[in-house]
């Protein structure tokens, strides 16, 4: 089977926090820089999938500092956007990668597209406690892997607004259309609702910056399991954390 494409969705154009991702967020690198290193290290194809919007130029010239493809398309219609990178680039198996999660785990992406290689089905990721998708929590360690034809045939069924900003909502909310199957997170993760690190809020990128300043000096190759104990060490961010899902509930 054909090897999975990670296709990266960005821009700088966010409401809450604009140029979130082209900021400097740690060392000098901003979290697009950050990201890119880190997938490079999987050995997967990857696209980074941005906006026709001009706003964006600053974004495609960093990506241009690494060896990878890009892709601009709909700033508002995201799936289409996605499908027209895929289609571009000849991308059959997707793992879609938000820009926004500088804790992203790489080490989880094989495991799903290792797992999606095994089921053929149209989506798979990873699930937590009361049947949570990882897109629906706030943690931003995962990624979700689907098909390109997937992404045609819910673009087909659908021309809702929603569904075209969050690329696979319509797909994994309609089982009834599609095959969709989930792996259950590790045990370290699987009940927790107080960790926030995906990032949409000046508040975020300020705690996510110490943190990550913090882990990255303590072991620059942590996971999930280090993650997890570090703020465990520390209630006050793990509080911090909680007044922003609140705010943000999903």
């Amino acid at each position: 089977m054909q090897q999975p494409t990670i296709i990266i969705q960005a821009r700088t154009g966010s409401t809450r926090m604009p140029k979130k991702v082209t900021l400097p967020f740690f060392g000098g690198k901003s979290i697009i820089d950050i990201l890119l290193e880190k997938l490079l290290k999987t050995g997967l194809p990857i696209v980074l999938a941005t906006t026709n919007n001009p706003a964006d130029d600053p974004l495609v010239q960093m990506a241009k500092n690494y060896p990878i493809n890009i892709f601009r398309g709909s700033e508002d219609n995201v799936l289409q956007r996605f499908i027209g990178a895929a289609t571009k680039f000849e991308a059959k198996n997707i793992v879609r990668v938000c820009a926004d999660n500088p804790f992203l785990d790489i080490d989880s992406i094989p495991v799903l597209a290792e797992e999606f290689e095994k089921t053929v089905s149209d989506y798979l990721s990873f699930q937590f406690s009361s049947n949570r998708p990882s897109i629906k929590t706030h943690f931003g360690f995962y990624t979700e892997i689907t098909t390109l034809g997937t992404l045609k045939k819910a673009a087909s069924l659908t021309s809702e607004k929603l569904y075209m900003e969050h690329v696979t909502n319509f797909i994994y909310g309609h089982p009834q259309h599609f095959d969709v199957r989930f792996l259950n997170a590790p045990e370290v993760i699987f009940n927790r609702r107080d960790i926030r690190l995906t990032l949409d809020t000046p508040t975020d990128f300020r705690l996510q910056q110490e943190i990550y300043a913090e882990m990255t000096t303590q072991n620059p190759n942590f996971g999930i399991r280090e993650v997890v104990a570090f703020l465990d060490q520390h209630p006050e961010m793990l509080q911090q954390m909680k007044l922003e899902i609140d705010k943000f509930s999903k």
